[in-house]
């Protein structure tokens, strides 16, 4: 039997004044569209924002339905969009803040595996890496260098 370690590198950095400033614009653009989700079941509402190299940023937040799970995370929202609206342009970074309605979040929370797993497949598609910074509503944020960085032996189109 062959044994594999998988380790994943983070950098953190303890508030989010410390973020480069292009980053920490675009965490605030994800703490705006945070603001506007819709999340009346769960009351934990996500901000998600894109910079794409063609300068714009796309937003997304999350959609919930009394229909589990007919809902959408914010992050598959705001990549979804990105790739509608803007499929020749890169994805630079990818920015990411909760809130929840019951208590104050102040440790970074990662995407789910359903978004990682369709972040990936961008990433894999423009065959560069995507950052990715993500925080709760306060304290630290995180950042990885590529979204396969958070899904290590990923599923793609090779398997098909």
């Amino acid at each position: 039997m062959q044994k594999k370690q998988l380790a994943i590198a983070l950098k953190i950095y303890a508030q989010e004044h410390e973020l480069p400033a292009e980053v920490a614009a675009l965490m605030q653009e994800a703490k705006k569209t945070r603001a506007n989700a819709y999340a009346p079941y769960s009351k934990f509402k996500v901000g998600a924002a894109i910079q794409l190299s063609n300068g714009e940023v796309v937003t997304g937040n999350n959609q919930e339905n009394a229909a589990y799970p007919s809902g959408m995370c914010a992050e598959r929202t705001a990549i979804y969009s990105a790739g509608a609206r803007f499929p020749e342009a890169r994805i630079e970074a990818i920015a990411i803040c909760v809130k929840a309605h019951n208590q104050i979040i102040s440790q970074p929370a990662s995407p789910c595996g359903a978004c990682r797993q369709a972040m990936a497949e961008y990433e894999q598609k423009q065959k560069t890496p995507i950052p990715v910074y993500f925080m709760g509503e306060t304290g630290p944020v995180y950042k990885v260098d590529a979204v396969l960085d958070l899904l290590p032996l990923a599923f793609d189109s090779s398997f098909l």
